[in-house]
């Protein structure tokens, strides 16, 4: 009976585009941000959006990502700081992903700025060079396409590909080049220079159980058993531990075509106050996410809105309907009762709102053309008795029809052609009662 060949050690890759949201923001203005070697992006001076990300230098001073912005100006006040070029950002990361492609025959991306990729098989296609041979020319390659920078990190794992990447990081001062590969084998001895609370899964509070136990490190964990974490952290916890501790996850990389939600949030100049106000804001995000859902050929069943009050208390609300939906009628229809209970349960000024939509629908069929009448026999208008011609809409959840479907793809052909604001809600159009600059996600 022979002897089956030996299983080749998976080959894991996490390529993490360097401080992204700074390099594309200085691309988009080499004259402004380009020169700025203190820049924060996120949001103007005196906007009360939160910091996206900051140049190495201004980490130096202690700036970080989901900060204030004005209190990152205090740490840095010296700081130059623009708006999330979002529009941008996604480009660049679609850009990216296809150079990835190119090399990796599986790419799962991670976020926006990061993507799993599985080199498993692909030894002979690359002549059986060294893996970090292979890492620096995607490296390369994705700077030739798209003038960005990425760090890899690889190992057999996931697990050890996101903690290689922090290593291979070229942070000033560490002497890093982009890239770290950890080889098979070397898994728990490269794991040792890292806390406990830096892998990923291991939150605050169980950070601070082991540090009960006299655990901080990896190294002082690693000299426990699997038996002695199980015993003083249970069958599930101490398991887990000790595989994390030594590199070890099973954990496969897929490809995601589609993302989970779509979501729009605006954090405003001034806390509201007014009803009128902020369900005005609350019909214009969804305006913003219902387009961005039709341009993804997207249609959702479950909304989500969140609310963060004056004193940073964040609250959200949800509900799953009974159809799909994409226009923004019915996406403020379903929204709408999910803001006026939380307000009503806690009444407190509006610093954030936000409307996610997730749940979506395989729907890939094209849709057919539909012709709109000026006056069809369906309308009625306020107080109107039904005919019956159409099935009534319930009020507690929002039903779409083709005509639903038809007007919003003519609103997004002519926002398309001359702008988003080209047309929109009359609403939207009165801006006497004023957020204060605001700052959208």
């Amino acid at each position: 009976m022979s002897t089956p060949p030996p299983v080749a050690p998976r080959r894991i890759l996490l390529v993490d585009a360097d401080a992204f949201f700074v390099a594309v923001a200085r691309q988009e203005d080499p004259e402004g941000a380009g020169k700025a070697t203190l820049l924060i992006v996120g949001g103007r001076p005196g906007s009360r959006g939160v910091v996206c990300s900051a140049s190495y230098e201004c980490r130096a001073y202690g700036v970080r990502s989901a900060m204030p912005i004005a209190r990152a100006l205090k740490l840095c006040p010296q700081a130059m700081c623009v708006p999330v070029p979002r529009g941008v950002c996604g480009t660049r990361s679609r850009e990216i992903q296809a150079v990835l492609a190119q090399f990796a025959p599986v790419v799962q991306p991670s976020s926006i700025d990061e993507w799993y990729c599985d080199l498993g098989g692909t030894e002979a296609l690359y002549g059986h060079e060294p893996l970090e041979e292979t890492a620096q020319r995607m490296r390369q390659a994705v700077f030739a396409a798209t003038g960005l920078w990425v760090s890899i990190g690889a190992g057999t794992s996931r697990l050890v590909a996101k903690m290689a990447v922090e290593v291979a990081k070229p942070k000033p001062g560490t002497g890093a080049t982009g890239v770290r590969c950890v080889a098979p084998g070397q898994e728990e001895e490269f794991l040792r220079r890292f806390k406990l609370a830096d892998l990923p899964m291991v939150g605050p509070r169980f950070a601070t159980k082991l540090e009960r136990m006299g655990l901080e490190t990896v190294e002082q964990a690693q000299r426990w058993s699997e038996e002695a974490l199980a015993h003083r952290l249970g069958e599930r916890a101490g398991p887990w531990l000790a595989r994390r501790i030594r590199g070890q996850d099973e954990s496969i990389v897929r490809p995601r075509d589609r993302q989970k939600q779509v979501s729009r949030e605006t954090t405003f100049g001034r806390n509201l106050h007014e009803d009128d106000v902020v369900e005005r804001e609350l019909l214009r995000l969804a305006v913003r996410v219902s387009a961005d859902l039709r341009r993804q050929a997207l249609k959702a069943r479950t909304v989500t809105v969140k609310l963060r009050d004056g004193d940073f208390r964040t609250r959200s609300a949800q509900r799953t309907l009974s159809g799909f939906i994409e226009s923004e009628r019915s996406v403020v229809r379903a929204a709408k009762p999910l803001l006026l209970q939380m307000r009503k349960t806690r009444r407190a000024p509006v610093r954030l709102l936000g409307i996610a939509l997730s749940h979506f629908e395989d729907d890939d069929e094209p849709r057919p053309a539909v012709q709109l009448g000026l006056f069809p026999a369906a309308f009625k208008g306020p107080g109107a008795k039904s005919t019956g011609t159409a099935p009534q809409e319930p009020q507690d959840d929002p039903q779409e029809t083709a005509r639903d479907r038809a007007l919003v793809l003519a609103l997004d052909r002519i926002r398309g052609r001359y702008g988003a604001d080209a047309i929109v809600p009359a609403r939207l159009v009165d801006q006497s009662r004023d957020t204060g600059p605001r700052v959208e996600e």
